[in-house]
């Protein structure tokens, strides 16, 4: 495929809104964000008041990689990367429990990275 096809292409698929954005892969380790944690956030109010302010916060958090509203067993499934256990101890206690409405928490820290990426099959 040309280089002029190919742009092409990029321009098409992004004006009809498949490609959404870019991004840099960057390295963890080398940016002292060794420690990649799970968190489990189960709310004690299920309200648009604690949705919203829970969201809020968890925007503003540099930490935060991703959060997701869940149904099951839960309300929230938080991706942190953060420099290790204390930092994550600082995590925890300052932006997550102080929320409204959080009851409880369950933490899985990552011991190995089988499988990461974001990059959807075409």
């Amino acid at each position: 495929m040309s280089v002029v096809i190919c742009a092409e292409r990029v321009r098409r698929l992004t004006r009809d809104g498949y490609i959404i954005g870019y991004m840099a892969v960057l390295s963890p380790q080398k940016l002292g964000r060794n420690l990649l944690v799970f968190i489990e956030v189960k709310l004690d109010r299920t309200t648009a008041d604690v949705f919203d302010t829970f969201a809020a916060a968890v925007k503003r958090s540099d930490d935060v990689m991703e959060c997701h509203m869940v149904a099951g067993g839960f309300d929230y499934l938080v991706k942190a990367r953060v420099a290790g256990m204390e930092a994550y101890r600082q995590f925890l206690s300052e932006v997550i429990l102080p929320l409204p409405g959080v009851r409880e928490t369950h933490t899985y820290a990552v011991m190995e990275e089988v499988k990461a990426g974001s990059a959807l099959p075409v």
